[in-house]
């Protein structure tokens, strides 16, 4: 990643305003910044989430709170808990994400 003509900023995410979207099940709230081509999201997943869709987006990911289980199309299954990541490129390995008890994500794309 190179990261130009972005001069130093600080977002309050309490001033962000939500955005809801729904799932197949459950409800996601996206407080989203953009900053050129770069996507910056604090996501936030009701309890009961799940994705309606396979994602083919490259995220980097960090779990702030909650527990997000997160399934590749290949069939395996990851769990992120509170201060664990994950990355992946556009358009290589196809995933999508559910939640038991809710999560909040930061998330860059």
């Amino acid at each position: 990643m190179n990261i130009t003509d972005l001069p130093f900023g600080v977002t309050d995410w309490s001033e962000v305003e939500k955005t809801e979207y729904s799932g197949e099940h459950g409800v996601a709230y996206w407080k989203t910044r953009n900053f050129g081509n770069i996507r910056v999201r604090m996501v936030e997943y009701s309890p009961g989430y799940l994705a309606d869709h396979w994602c083919s987006k490259g995220h980097i990911l960090l779990c702030l709170e909650g527990e997000l289980h997160t399934e590749l199309q290949d069939g395996r299954r990851f769990v992120l808990k509170p201060g664990s990541s994950y990355q992946v490129a556009d358009n290589v390995e196809l995933h999508r994400s559910s939640t038991e008890q809710g999560a909040t994500l930061f998330v860059v794309d």
